[in-house]
């Protein structure tokens, strides 16, 4: 295997010191290991470090509730167990659990997978996921949300986040109607409290142990964020600013109020007339150009209502969650968006229209982070492989800046922060990267985005292999599973010709 290189050896010294951890709970060491702990599948326990988490294919449960690809899933989960990884992470996408009708929850491929996982002595995270799959990066697949709320959008079209044009995307919930009953007799947030609640029941005798960790998905792809920026069709391409998504008519009945309690009646007939359209640049709009708008009177109104809605919709379903699973042992997690583009810019307007306040005189984050505090929830950041250098110079982007920004935020709210990569990335810069934010930060877990053929091939394992040791356990080789109960060498790019036997990783790419 190659060996890897000065700076990765010198991150790997790093890891395996990390910063003294916060104020945590013992349910939080135990799960985010920065203290010992034994490995639910066996093993020697952790020495420090970050526990790395790969996930799964998004249809690895597929619409019809079962695990699609068995022996191909089987093959890769052996193979990552062997590299050090700590676990998986999977989607438990709402459109399958309860496509049957309301109250009708199928959790069999989930508890199958459940099963595949404890045997193979991993972990897993599971993503409370209530948008739809498709229409967005990476988007492999299409599961929508539940036929019957599909037929409560057919009627009632406003339940779902609609723009200026009128354009409605049927991707999630509108936060608008959080808190009233249109969802056949239920709020939305009874709705995703009953699911997570059933959740917690067929699952009680894993949680805590198998299932370290519970993600509850708060808006499109999960993160906590308006759909401001949708694939679908070419509504918007890269670095456009997006579009606020406030034209349903419960957002437009809360900024009306809204602007009524703030004496000025007249800024709530609707969102701003000159903040452009989708794949504009901030200097073509009056509403986000270096002066514009966003910083005036009206600017700051409507850009507090709009966050704010944000923010109170994360605090009520995360209140909820925390309460369902206050017990359970497992750690509860949110993610945000990692938005880089036009952050060199003052307006910072694409974080703008997906809801975080951030701006050159105003701290999106830290609300965000006091709030996933209160819950005792764990912020998820993406794009922490992404280097400033690497950027499209006129897109105005800052990856390196965001993540000191949001990493700032969460140490000044005393919140843990985990990572993803936010592209499908092989190479060593991007393993460098995020090695180097992990010792820098203090990460709690790092999730690699995605499992797939690509990832098993060649160059690209070792190098993976090699990044998990870097941010895992120091290099030191990782001990087997139980499930390997026939003794054979497992390590992680080696194959011993005596034996004449395949490696996991072969197994898993020839399987899937």
């Amino acid at each position: 295997m190659p060996q890897p290189t000065t700076k990765l050896r010198a991150l790997r010294a790093a890891l395996q010191s990390p910063p003294a951890p916060l104020e945590a709970t013992a349910q939080t060491e135990l799960l985010h290991g920065q203290v010992q702990q034994a490995h639910p599948g066996g093993g020697e326990p952790r020495r420090g470090g970050v526990p790395v988490y790969v996930m799964l294919p998004l249809d690895t449960v597929g619409p019809g509730g079962q695990v699609l690809r068995a022996r191909a899933l089987a093959a890769s989960l052996v193979a990552l167990r062997s590299a050090g990884v700590e676990g998986v992470m999977v989607d438990v996408w709402w459109g399958v659990v309860e496509r049957d009708g309301p109250g009708r929850y199928d959790w069999e491929g989930y508890a199958e997978l459940v099963r595949m996982v404890e045997h193979a002595g991993l972990r897993l995270q599971m993503v409370m996921s209530f948008h739809q799959c498709g229409g967005n990066v990476g988007d492999s697949c299409n599961i929508p949300l539940p036929p019957w709320v599909l037929e409560e959008v057919s009627a009632n079209p406003d339940i779902v986040y609609t723009d200026r044009s009128g354009r409605r995307n049927p991707e999630y919930i509108s936060l608008g109607c959080d808190t009233l009953p249109v969802l056949r007799g239920r709020t939305p947030v009874q709705v995703y409290s009953d699911y997570m609640r059933s959740f917690r029941d067929r699952f009680s005798g894993y949680l805590g142990t198998v299932i370290a960790e519970v993600q509850v998905g708060l808006g499109p792809c999960g993160e906590l964020r308006y759909p401001s920026y949708p694939e679908a069709d070419g509504t918007w391409r890269f670095p456009g600013i997006g579009e606020f998504q406030c034209y349903d008519k419960y957002m437009r009945a809360s900024l009306r109020s809204a602007a009524v309690a703030a004496g000025r009646e007249n800024w709530g007939t609707g969102g701003p007339h000159d903040a452009g359209e989708y794949k504009q640049f901030p200097e073509e709009t009056g509403f986000f150009r270096r002066e514009g708008t966003w910083s005036t009177e009206y600017g700051h109104f409507f850009l507090k209502w709009y966050s704010g809605m944000l923010l109170d919709h994360g605090d009520r379903v995360l209140a909820a969650a925390a309460g369902i699973f206050r017990g359970t042992g497992a750690t509860l997690s949110a993610k945000v968006a990692g938005i880089h583009w036009h952050y060199r810019t003052r307006s910072h307007a694409a974080e703008l229209t997906a809801g975080y306040y951030n701006t050159r005189r105003h701290d999106g984050y830290l609300p965000i982070a006091r709030m996933l505090a209160r819950h005792g929830a764990v912020l998820n950041f993406t794009c922490m492989e992404m280097k400033d250098e690497q950027q499209p110079g006129h897109a105005g982007c800052s990856p390196e800046l965001l993540v000191q920004q949001v990493r700032a935020a969460a140490r000044t709210a005393r919140v843990e922060l985990a990572g993803e990569n936010a592209l499908e990335r092989y190479d060593e810069q991007a393993f460098e990267q995020v090695a180097s934010t992990a010792a820098s930060a203090g990460l709690s877990a790092f999730t690699y985005l995605r499992m797939n053929r690509n990832l098993f091939d060649g160059d690209n394992w070792r190098r993976f292999v090699a990044f998990v040791k870097t941010m895992a356990d120091g290099g030191e080789r990782t001990a087997l599973p139980r499930c390997d109960t026939g003794h054979s060498d497992l390590y992680v790019g080696f194959l011993d010709a005596a034996k004449e036997r395949r490696a996991p990783e072969a197994e898993a790419a020839a399987a899937l």
